[in-house]
């Protein structure tokens, strides 16, 4: 019996128990909480489904976790849409989720609260971030559905209260995709240039009407929190009714009850403002009319104090009568003396002619004065110019004789020059001493056997020695002679050089 069951490999097991699983649970919901969530750096999502008695594995592909409304987390109780799937590498079974959903509007709550106590942590939610609204925009930037009723109320309160100009950036406001509209709307609107050919919004409106918690969940996204936090334009939320609260209400610079009451917050009221301005136009002209009829007032009790013009310009006129009687009597008498001075300074001026006469005497004795002056020195330039003339003529005088002086002493050494006993040696003769050094100018005065030197023109001297026959032998070559007395010779005297 037991032969004739069919042999299965483990991979064939394996692939008949995925195909049974998958045709008989090929689409499932499954409600549990999430747990051991994890998401790979491919992008898939990996995390377990549990009760309170079992627990499944569950994965997310990339391409659906990409649409998933919400992100996520380990302790929420989320619906899972999807198919059941084995797992052979390690005979596991799991499901394959499509889609989840928050389980009841309780896991909503839950998950709100934990969402904004995180992003209150961040400072997203404090006062000090809030911007202070324009008194009057000049244009309100609507973030809304184009189609729904609650751009038609803003547009009609804007209307009612100040019309202005307004812009409508479409958004969804609910459902997939909805959060990030609304998230690149606030993101958009600020990105606009202030002087652009697009008017940039002084305030923004983010609207949508009542709802569930499910259908306003879009504006707790974190992504529309973020960008409402962001926004540099100050922002008035208007999400639901007056019971609904959103996170968007809490990062918004101001909270509208409905969409209607936001178009009131942005605005006021035009009529009201005219009636302002005329009650204000009103009372500061009552208030300018009671300043001027104080001051009036205040004028005429300053001048019941003052004393009356006339009086006060009386004894003025009597004073400027005084004065002119005096003048009129006082002019004559310093005529008068100022004639009497005139006369006197005119006796004490002397006559011109005298004056000429008298000025033409110094200039004459002044001229005598500088001719003596100047013959004077007329003079001693001639005695001047003849000194230097005569020296001219000394100098002459003795450039002369110095030159008849130089001649002469030039004339008196050629003389001595060929008297001297160096011109006789150069016409051929020769000069004899004897050992003693004294001349021998005589024949008889040499002996036999003397020594003696004779001199030649050249300063060479030869000692030799006398023998009979006159016949003369060296003495020795090389021998210097005894120094001889220098016998003056008779041309020795020199002549007088200046007679």
């Amino acid at each position: 019996m037991m032969r004739n069951v069919q042999e299965l490999s483990v991979s064939e097991l394996s692939q008949a128990l995925k195909r049974t699983v998958e045709d008989a649970y090929s689409h499932v919901r499954v409600r549990g909480e999430i747990s051991g969530f994890k998401r790979a750096a491919s992008g898939h999502l990996y995390m377990a489904l549990k009760d309170q008695d079992a627990v499944i594995d569950a994965v997310c592909w990339r391409g659906s976790a990409g649409k998933l409304d919400i992100r996520p987390e380990d302790g929420m109780e989320v619906i899972a849409t999807g198919r059941l799937t084995t797992y052979p590498g390690r005979s596991k079974y799991q499901i394959v989720i499509d889609h989840i959903e928050l389980a009841g509007e309780g896991a909503l709550l839950k998950l709100l609260e934990d969402r904004k106590r995180r992003l209150a942590e961040e400072g997203l939610f404090d006062e000090s971030r809030k911007r202070t609204l324009p008194f009057l925009p000049e244009v309100i930037g609507v973030i809304t559905s184009p189609t729904g009723a609650v751009i038609r109320d803003i547009l009609h309160r804007l209307a009612d209260r100040f019309p202005r100009h307004v812009l409508l950036w479409p958004v969804l406001v609910q459902g997939d995709g909805a959060a990030a509209q609304v998230a690149a709307a606030i993101e958009g609107f600020n990105a606009i240039a202030p002087d652009g050919p697009i008017p940039r919004p002084d305030v923004l409106i983010v609207a949508r009407g009542g709802g569930s918690l499910e259908d306003l969940w879009s504006f707790n996204e974190e992504i529309v929190v973020r960008a409402a936090a962001a926004s540099a334009i100050p922002l008035i939320s208007a999400v639901g009714h007056e019971t609904d609260t959103t996170l968007i209400d809490y990062a918004s610079d101001r909270r509208a009850p409905t969409p209607t009451a936001a178009a009131e917050i942005a605005v006021p009221v035009r009529s009201e403002l005219m009636a302002d301005l005329a009650g204000f136009t009103h009372r500061m002209i009552q208030s300018g009319t009671r300043n001027i009829e104080n001051r009036t007032r205040f004028l005429e009790g300053l001048a019941r104090g003052l004393p009356q013009p006339r009086r006060l310009m009386e004894p003025a006129m009597q004073r400027l009568d005084d004065l002119t009687e005096r003048l009129d009597q006082s002019t004559p008498r310093l005529v008068r003396a100022a004639e009497e001075r005139l006369q006197t300074r005119v006796a004490r001026l002397r006559s011109p002619a005298e004056l000429v006469s008298r000025a033409m005497a110094q200039v004459s004795d002044q001229g005598q004065r500088l001719y003596g002056t100047t013959q004077a020195i007329f003079a001693r330039a001639d005695r001047k110019a003849l000194e230097m003339r005569a020296g001219d003529r000394i100098q002459a005088a003795m450039d002369r004789r110095l030159t008849g002086w130089q001649d002469r002493v030039s004339r008196a050494g050629s003389a001595v020059e060929a008297l001297s006993y160096k011109g006789t040696l150069a016409r051929g003769y020769a000069i004899v001493r004897g050992a003693d050094g004294g001349l021998i100018t005589k024949g008889d005065g040499m002996r036999s056997g003397m020594a003696v030197e004779i001199e030649f023109q050249e300063n060479t001297r030869v000692s030799a020695l006398v023998t009979d026959g006159a016949s003369v032998s060296p003495a020795g070559k090389g021998e210097k002679p005894k120094k001889s007395q220098k016998v003056p010779s008779p041309t020795s005297v020199q002549p007088e050089l200046f007679k």
